[in-house]
């Protein structure tokens, strides 16, 4: 497969694009993406057979069942690095390796429900919680180690956005491509 190709299947949406400005509008938009990303997930993903669950997104990705586990942690480290940032100084967070992550037995073996289950929690406290965010609190930050760069809630609220965009969009065009219901 040429190169053009497996970037379009690692990033069926695009790369995230950083928003020229964060407008209420904007926020309370993402906030709603975020908020129904769940709903979304398992109407996709319910009805999916073990075989089609077990199969990669792209050539050398992950498969649909580790997709879906890693939107849960992945989204577990927001709400977390969410509430660090307004309850800390700008503090620097944990990272953490998905690659390593995806490769463990319940992202590989475990069933799907209990995580989406765990999902519909999530971004319901989630939601709750940036919904409640003053213009002050939008600026509360974070570090990531890794790149030691600093976080703003408001961006983090559109990253999460596009994650699940994202990561939807994964499964929704493997499906197409497979045509499966």
């Amino acid at each position: 497969m040429e190169e053009s190709n497996i970037e379009r299947l690692k990033y069926p949406i695009g790369k995230f694009v950083t928003p020229s400005e964060y407008s209420t509008k904007y926020i309370l938009e993402k906030i709603t993406e975020i908020e129904l990303f769940p709903e979304k997930l398992k109407a996709e993903t319910i009805h999916l057979s073990n075989e089609e669950l077990d199969t990669p997104y792209r050539p050398g990705g992950w498969t649909v069942r580790q997709v879906i586990h890693h939107c849960a942690e992945s989204h577990m480290n927001c709400f977390i690095r969410l509430k660090w940032a307004l309850t800390e100084n700008n503090p620097v967070i944990k990272a953490y390796d998905e690659n390593l992550w995806a490769q463990l037995p319940d992202n590989v073996k475990m069933p799907i429900h209990p995580t989406l289950s765990l999902l519909e929690g999530l971004h319901s406290r989630l939601a709750f919680i940036m919904k409640s965010l003053s213009t002050e609190e939008l600026e509360r930050s974070f570090i990531h180690p890794e790149s030691n760069s600093e976080y703003r809630l408001k961006e983090i609220i559109g990253l999460y956005a596009w994650h699940s965009n994202h990561h939807l969009a994964h499964i929704t065009t493997l499906k197409k491509q497979k045509n499966w219901k």
